[in-house]
């Protein structure tokens, strides 16, 4: 970040006028620019191989910051999808998101509490929303929600945060104020798991599990230290380099350790029921 935002207490953070405030902040101030510009490299990527190469009418995104700091997911699923909803539970989130795409549908809404018909949509892409809730129970309310919108045989793509990487493990246990104070989480992080229970959540919750992946290996905790430095003082040319070695740990996804060093556990599963 450019500027230091205040750290509202943590009762406040999980409100969506907290939201709203962190939303605001980091649009008005493009936090993250160069890092956020990684993490739409490698969704994109996953997202091209798991969305179904024939058209789909509709898609649902789940969460906006992305697109409130650069392009973030639409263009590829504009590519996938003939309409693409976006959703958050910051209204402001929302609101700069529909200004910079025009022809993204948004609104605000609670993932726990949908307001689509059953069967809505042929596809869901949930990147990192769903581990902002404060217990797995809600997670859990969240992805049967999902479930009931999304069509029979309808595709669902969703990562969390791997509690199986130590880093995120200790990170969860942490008094998260002082960490947030020191700049190592940029908003409130809830409750998430590895990837064993993340797979029997969503077979739960009606889906099939088709594929999992491993998500950016790289040390995030320095990588999002020197992307500041980068983003700020650094040439166009410099950071298109670091965003290409940030992705060169991507390889790391094929190493028998790869649970231990991603940061985030993806799932493509399909609608059964």
């Amino acid at each position: 970040m450019t500027t230091r935002m205040e750290v509202p207490g943590p009762r406040d953070e999980r409100t969506p006028a907290s939201w709203n405030a962190v939303a605001g902040e980091w649009g008005r101030l493009h936090t993250q620019r160069l890092w956020r510009s990684y993490c739409d490299l490698t969704h994109t990527a996953l997202i091209e191989r798991w969305l179904p190469s024939a058209p789909i009418d509709r898609v649902l995104k789940t969460d906006l910051f992305d697109e409130i700091v650069t392009d973030g997911l639409y263009p590829v699923l504009a590519r996938h999808a003939g309409v693409v909803v976006g959703m958050d539970v910051a209204a402001s989130a929302a609101s700069q998101a529909r200004a910079r795409h025009p022809a993204l549908q948004t609104l605000s809404t609670d993932a726990r509490r949908l307001p689509f018909a059953d069967g809505s949509f042929d596809a869901i892409v949930s990147n990192s929303t769903l581990d902002h809730f404060e217990t797995i129970d809600e997670l859990v309310v969240a992805l049967r929600e999902l479930a009931r919108i999304t069509r029979r045989g309808g595709t669902l793509v969703l990562t969390l945060d791997n509690l199986a990487n130590p880093v995120v493990a200790l990170r969860s246990v942490l008094p998260q104020t002082p960490l947030r104070r020191l700049g190592l989480v940029p908003y409130y992080v809830g409750a998430t798991c590895g990837p064993r229970r993340m797979c029997a959540l969503v077979r739960e919750a009606g889906f099939e599990v088709d594929q999992v992946e491993t998500l950016m290996h790289c040390p995030r905790v320095f990588a999002v230290a020197a992307a500041r430095v980068v983003d700020r003082y650094g040439s166009p040319a410099l950071q298109r380099h670091f965003v290409r070695h940030l992705a060169w740990y991507d390889h790391l996804g094929a190493w028998p350790t790869r649970h231990l060093t991603s940061y985030f556990t993806a799932v493509r599963a399909v609608r059964t029921g």
